[in-house]
């Protein structure tokens, strides 16, 4: 089995800050907790989040001796991560088949990335 993220973009604020009514923020979570339920099922999910947007980050940069921190993202893009999945899948194919049930819970484009290595890099 390999990991594989699978991450989730949005324009604008998180996807917390998206404006819709209450019952359809209420189907978005029951879509959204189904799917966890599956993947937790069959053994697929490993960890998941959504992220506060962009306007939350700190970028750190330099060595210790010239250590310096911004406010904001790396990136200044319209676009940027606002949630994501790490999967454990057979193959790509398996894991291209969770990001469609993904799209389908919460009517977003995924992007899959398959991890390069397992574990911790050894120094």
């Amino acid at each position: 089995m390999s990991k594989y993220l699978l991450s989730t973009y949005a324009t604008g604020g998180a996807v917390a800050e998206m404006t819709m009514a209450p019952e359809d923020m209420q189907a978005f979570m029951q879509r959204v907790a189904t799917l966890e339920a599956e993947m937790d099922k069959r053994g697929t999910f490993v960890f998941g989040g959504q992220l506060h947007g962009p306007d939350a980050s700190t970028v750190v940069r330099g060595t210790d001796a010239d250590r310096v921190m911004t406010d904001g993202p790396f990136v200044e893009a319209k676009e940027h991560i606002a949630g994501f999945y790490i999967i454990e899948a057979a193959d790509l194919d398996e894991a291209l088949s969770w990001a469609g049930k993904v799209v389908d819970a919460i009517g977003q484009p995924i992007e899959v990335r398959p991890f390069a290595a397992a574990g911790r890099v050894e120094m």
